[in-house]
């Protein structure tokens, strides 16, 4: 029998990819996880091979029965990631309480645990980008989202678990498998459909007076890339801790749109609208990993350019 994986969110946008990435090393004895009432997602496990399925509410009730049997690893993406979720009892419930409870497990039955945290941890970025268990408690995300995230964060470093577990705080990931997504798809796959139907993109106006805009910058990742750090952390099984997944160079929202036009092979047409009133006190200017502790962790692998990563999502998948 073949070691056994439970990917959690595993019919999400990071999830549905480590799943394929697993089925391309040759391991399928798996266990996915979500909630699939309510969107297309449904769509991202089409052509995987996995052994079962469960719902997200009956796996939560396996966990504390103590039913889910031996297990080698959980990659656990499942999670409420959207960044306007306002309902803090719910992300309270389904990104902290949830998350404890299957570490919590994990733990007792010696299973390798490897964790989404998020970027959104680190709020406006005044206080920088550096994954050191020292500057974690001095963070102070900007929504509820974000904060879900950390406090299991502050949770296990509190706890002294960091040395037993992964947590992975993933930048502005992209790519293949997030059309389920809403308006939490990235820019990327939003500016491609934009650019279908009008022939431009829009971006938001900048309302700092330190970004032009356009100017203002995130640390794009593509989603290969992403789960290439999470299966390194199932291979590396002596290495724990919290690790930024970024590629460690940030870039602009105009590199991001022009690289989309250059990969659709249409002149570029960039407009600027207004930012909604309601995202402006929230909104992040600057993202930038800091990934020396990542690589300090034994992680080689180059990280994929903007523009290569934008070029193979389009031709790869989008125009498909």
């Amino acid at each position: 029998m073949s070691e056994r994986f439970i990917v959690t969110g595993g019919a999400g946008f990071i999830g549905s990819n480590i799943i394929a990435a697993l089925n391309a090393r040759g391991d399928d004895n798996i266990l996915v996880v979500d909630d699939l009432a309510c969107d297309e997602k449904w769509k991202n496990l089409v052509g995987l091979k996995y052994d079962d399925y469960m719902d997200r509410d009956t796996f939560r009730r396996a966990v504390a029965d103590n039913k889910l049997g031996s297990v080698s690893a959980i990659f656990h993406m499942g999670a409420c990631s959207a960044t306007t979720e306002t309902n803090a009892a719910y992300l309270a419930d389904n990104n902290f309480a949830v998350t404890k409870e299957l570490c919590s497990w994990c733990l007792a039955s010696g299973t390798r645990f490897i964790y989404a945290s998020s970027g959104a941890t680190y709020g406006d970025g005044a206080l920088g980008y550096s994954d050191d268990d020292a500057v974690t408690p001095t963070l102070r995300p900007l929504n509820m989202y974000g904060y879900s995230k950390h406090m299991f964060d502050l949770w296990a470093l509190r706890n002294n678990l960091l040395g037993r577990i992964v947590g992975l705080k993933f930048f502005n990931v992209y790519g293949p498998r997030e059309d389920h997504k809403g308006d939490m798809r990235s820019v990327v796959h939003k500016a491609y459909g934009q650019i279908l139907a009008t022939g431009a993109v829009k971006l938001f106006k900048s309302y700092h007076p330190d970004y032009r805009d356009g100017e203002q910058v995130r640390d794009f990742v593509y989603v290969k890339d992403a789960v290439n750090v999470c299966l390194y952390f199932d291979r590396h099984r002596d290495v724990s801790g919290l690790f930024n997944v970024g590629t460690g160079a940030c870039r602009t929202w105009l590199d991001l749109a022009r690289a989309v036009f250059a990969a659709m092979k249409r002149p570029a047409n960039i407009e600027f609208i207004e930012m909604p009133e309601t995202l402006r006190a929230k909104y992040q200017y600057h993202t930038e990993a800091r990934i020396d502790k990542l690589r300090a962790a034994g992680y080689r692998d180059a990280f994929t350019t903007l523009e290569a990563g934008v070029a193979d999502y389009v031709s790869t998948y989008l125009a498909r």
